[in-house]
């Protein structure tokens, strides 16, 4: 049906800049000047700079420095880039390209096997896993942690402000991923003495004029908050009852899921064939994580789990935002299932 509207089910990726972020981005547009000038309007700039910081802050309950950066990506290089990091098997690729080569394992189910961190070294973990969705253990992490003299590095891409951040060392966060503008992020710091100034702006630990608008956007989402992730628990529930009496399979079935994030196995249908045809039919879902190349690649997560090549070349990703209503999963579902049957006749 070539008019009929598209649903967009890739939030995890990215979600649309809501509103009030729009709004108050629009207004700040008109402060033009560099935040770093001494003159009137540069002070006046650096105050309604200070102002979002102190707003993002307060809407993250986060009381240490607040580094503004690009993005997580950027967050997370600028974390662990002054001494090697071990990294769980499940972390994004942002991470992975940075921290160490040692890898703590996880469970079938997607947790952090606790019992493997040991050493007195960094130790990065993705609170929410961007492709499953699973939560992790954040609390006995911070604990195995510290007793072994470690520092927690948290990626909360996914999870700042739908969770409650960790007790952790630092903190990455994004705005494209709840609503604020992309190119947008921060790494939230217990102890500046954890990095490595490099000179510039932000303290001295980041170069480069710093994005009032996009600060400005970024704390406006936080503090717009999130209401709807009640009604995303609701329509997942209704997505994977449907799913699995389809003979669809739930990844991570069993574990304790982020609302907004679900990963499907059709047996017998390459993601890539799914999302062509989900593509075709006016629905945009992903295969794990989007955003490197745009390639689609067995996923590390899924093997990490314990997961066979075909099986997990079988995943797609579905997620959810503020505007998912009830019959985007409804239409969803029918092409599902179509794709299912031509499948299963061929």
């Amino acid at each position: 049906m070539p008019n009929q509207k598209r649903i967009y089910l890739d939030h995890a990726a990215t979600t649309p800049i809501i509103p009030a972020a729009r709004e108050a981005m629009a207004d700040a547009m008109l402060r033009w000047a560099n935040p770093s000038s001494p003159h009137q309007e540069g002070r006046a700039a650096r105050f309604a700079l200070e102002d979002a910081r102190s707003r993002i802050a307060l809407a993250l309950n986060w009381d240490g420095e607040v580094i503004l950066t690009s993005g997580a990506s950027e967050a997370i290089a600028l974390g662990l880039r002054s001494t090697a990091a071990v990294a769980s098997s499940v972390e994004h690729d942002a991470v992975l390209a940075v921290a160490g080569p040692s890898r703590a394992p996880v469970t079938g189910d997607g947790y952090v096997d606790i019992n493997t961190i040991t050493g007195n070294c960094r130790f990065a973990v993705q609170s929410v896993n961007n492709e499953t969705g699973v939560i992790q253990t954040m609390e006995d992490i911070a604990k195995a942690v510290r007793e072994v003299g470690g520092i927690l590095f948290a990626d909360c891409s996914q999870s700042a402000g739908k969770l409650q951040l960790p007790d952790a060392d630092m903190i990455a966060v994004s705005a494209h991923k709840l609503g604020g503008p992309p190119g947008m992020g921060a790494l939230l710091v217990r102890n500046l003495g954890l990095l490595s100034p490099t000179g510039g702006q932000e303290q001295g630990y980041r170069r480069g004029t710093e994005n009032l608008p996009a600060t400005i956007g970024f704390a406006a989402a936080l503090e717009a908050g999130f209401s709807w992730m009640e009604n995303a628990a609701r329509l997942r529930k209704m997505l994977e009852d449907a799913l699995v009496d389809s003979g669809g399979e739930v990844v991570a079935a069993k574990s304790n899921r982020l609302a907004t994030i679900g990963s499907y196995r059709m047996p017998g249908v390459a993601a890539s064939s799914q999302l062509i045809n989900f593509d075709m039919a006016g629905i945009a879902v992903s295969a794990g994580s989007a955003c490197s190349s745009g390639t689609l690649k067995t996923s590390h997560v899924l093997s990490a789990m314990g997961w066979d090549k075909k099986s997990a070349s079988e995943v797609i990703r579905v997620s959810f935002g503020p505007d998912t209503v009830e019959s985007d999963i409804m239409r969803f579902l029918e092409v599902w299932r179509s794709i299912a049957t031509r499948a299963k006749a061929a």
